[in-house]
């Protein structure tokens, strides 16, 4: 991207931006680091790499499309841009704290008190809103809008790639060049197509994207860390609500998290994970044992076990109730010291096709002599087989009852 053009001027406007620079505080991942050493890596480089993917599919798409440049514009700043409403630690804090970060990122680039917003509002009156209904799912052409949220766009297809080199596993590597150089626009239906040359790299794309679920995402000690994660942070939020004493900064945005309050704007984007890691720190010292207890847990990464029930599952509530009293039994407090691990929202994950929301089905040309479009489950085994779909079950509890709760497995 020039960057003597307007457009060009604008991208590294908004890089410079404070809320794109908070990325760099944004761990990409979220504790995956727990599991993986060298998983470091942050929203910031991401939305880059998303951005890069964007530039370089609208550009072999414009070849063949007439693609206005206004059009142009809003897909490449809101691959920029679709992160900035990001949580602390992704995606790990959101069900604590009740929030959609889709949805600060749309109040972000609408906003007339942040600098993105100014700065979209300064370059189009209709950019910035552009950007909102590509995020939101209404813009349309919503081929066009497809290219940054789907179930094949440019973010899925950067963090794959991203997430894979940084964790060190080969699991979400795929031959996207093949992918960006067989993606074709059906104008008639507007929507983004594959075509028939593209129809392996696709399938070897969704198949890398099941498998760093089921072996990176859904890690054991990714989870765990999580679950010690979320332990603390609402045994903080109850003694708070009851009157406890929690040390936090006063009059901060993280005062409000303990409050149980919404944030506001400026709030949420004030706060990354150096601000939860920072009050974790204090918490070592807390009066309560169990809030100290977990806080040091975290820091040390002393964490949970985390116990896959691989059993018939008319077995599991029995063996789950026992494992439970054997937490309680050995002085933990198991609202906080057991936790049941069901992740694995199907649908949220992995490919299906749900005909309901056109915008996330994936469609391939199907022959060479005759093509025909049809929804890519329709054409590839491969893909039908995927949609059966991965859930775990587990639970998570202190390392200091293992033995107890393997022998409870083994009887």
């Amino acid at each position: 991207m020039k960057t003597d053009t307007p457009e060009g001027a604008l991208i590294g406007r908004l890089v410079d931006s404070a809320e794109f620079q908070r990325l760099r505080r944004v761990r990409q991942l979220g504790l995956a680091h727990f599991a993986y050493q060298a998983a470091e890596h942050s929203r910031f480089a991401h939305s880059l790499g998303a951005f890069h993917l964007a530039t370089r599919t609208l550009a072999k798409l414009n070849a063949t499309y007439s693609i206005s440049p206004e059009d142009q514009t809003a897909v490449r700043v809101t691959a920029l841009l679709h992160d900035i409403g990001h949580g602390p630690f992704s995606h790990v804090i959101e069900p604590i704290l009740g929030f959609r970060h889709e949805d600060f990122t749309v109040e972000a680039v609408l906003s007339g008190a942040t600098e993105v917003g100014k700065l979209l509002a300064d370059y189009s009156p209709k950019l910035a809103r552009d950007v909102a209904d590509i995020i939101r799912g209404t813009f349309r052409p919503m081929a066009l809008a497809q290219l940054v949220s789907s179930q094949l766009d440019v973010d899925r297809m950067d963090y794959l790639l991203r997430d894979s080199l940084m964790t060190g596993v080969k699991y979400g590597v795929y031959d996207i060049e093949w992918i960006i150089k067989s993606l074709e626009i059906n104008e008639a239906t507007d929507q983004l197509y594959v075509s028939a040359r593209g129809l392996y790299a696709v399938e070897d794309y969704l198949q890398a994207r099941y498998y760093m679920f089921r072996q990176v995402y859904f890690h054991r000690t990714l989870r765990s860390a999580e679950s010690v994660l979320h332990s603390l942070l609402r045994r903080s939020l109850a003694l708070f609500k009851n009157g406890e004493p929690v040390w936090h900064l006063s009059g901060t945005a993280f005062e409000k998290v303990l409050k149980g309050e919404r944030l506001s704007l400026g709030e949420h984007l004030a706060l990354d994970d150096s601000d939860v890691v920072y009050h974790i720190k204090q918490w070592q010292s807390s009066h309560d044992a169990i809030l100290s207890d977990l806080s040091k847990r975290f820091l040390n990464r002393r964490l949970f076990k985390a116990f896959d029930l691989d059993m018939p599952e008319t077995d599991r509530q029995e063996f789950v109730d026992k494992a439970r009293k054997i937490v309680q039994d050995s002085g933990f407090d198991v609202d906080y010291y057991f936790v049941e691990d069901k992740a694995g929202d199907v649908p949220l994950y992995f490919y299906t096709k749900d005909d309901a929301n056109p915008k996330n089905l994936i469609y391939v040309e199907e022959g060479f002599s005759h093509p025909a479009i049809r929804e890519i489950s329709e054409v590839s085994a491969a893909v039908r087989g995927l949609q059966e779909g991965y859930r775990i079950h587990r639970i998570c509890f202190p390392l200091e009852v293992k033995d107890a709760i393997t022998e409870l497995y083994h009887r």
